[in-house]
């Protein structure tokens, strides 16, 4: 038998956008529009889902309130609000109520399925996402998903690397505080250069920039 399809409610009221929406998401979800924010609550409370669209501004229950909700019941399905509010103060909003992602209109198709993938893989015990560019990086379970070709996992070594760096991404390190943040005292410099090109064989070579006679930063923003 083929493999079922995840199941996800789209909560969208746009009588153009909904349709839209679940017309492409269609192509890798089993998709249940519904365009009433009391009746997608409802819903989402009675049946399982694997994921969630939530709009923001929604007729009966606005979309805040759905995910407070569905939070405040214990239901923890990953669910991602899609609006036109695109201030900071509003993420921060969303992010608190409980979503694990914000994405604004108007937006590309393949960026929503590249953080429904994200919130999802989180679900599913990945750990806590950091993006870095196009990479989406896990370092609690040491893996890496590449745009393109799927997940790589990495060495403990090399991950403590790439964290580094991507918890501080606008400081360069010095080969000297590499050693001290990531490797045994015992090490040399050349250790370092060595996990840097490991590093780049197996993400991208511009995920690491050398910065010329100080040492390296992240490259990826």
């Amino acid at each position: 038998m083929p493999e079922s399809r995840p199941r996800l409610l789209l909560v969208e009221d746009d009588p153009q956008l909904g349709p839209l929406m679940a017309g492409v998401l269609d192509e890798v979800y089993d998709v249940k529009l519904i365009v009433d924010g009391s009746v997608a609550l409802a819903t989402a409370q009675e049946e399982s889902f694997d994921v969630l669209i939530v709009d923001r501004r929604l007729p009966g229950v606005d979309g805040l309130s759905i995910v407070e909700s569905l939070r405040r019941d214990g239901i923890q399905t990953p669910l991602l609000i899609l609006t036109a509010l695109g201030t900071v103060q509003d993420k921060v909003r969303g992010l608190d109520a409980g979503a694990n992602d914000y994405l604004v209109k108007p937006f590309d198709f393949e960026e929503l399925f590249a953080r429904l993938r994200a919130i999802r893989r989180i679900s599913d015990g990945e750990g806590s996402l950091i993006r870095l560019g196009p990479w989406e990086f896990y370092p609690d379970s040491r893996a890496v998903y590449s745009p393109y070709d799927g997940r790589t996992m990495l060495t403990h070594r090399e991950c403590e690397l790439l964290k580094l760096f991507a918890t501080h991404p606008q400081k360069t390190f010095t080969r000297a505080d590499i050693l001290r943040a990531v490797f045994d005292a015992s090490e040399t410099p050349g250790t370092v250069d060595t996990y840097v090109h490991y590093l780049r064989r197996k993400t991208d070579p511009d995920i690491v920039t050398t910065v010329r006679g100080r040492g390296y930063r992240l490259g990826m923003l």
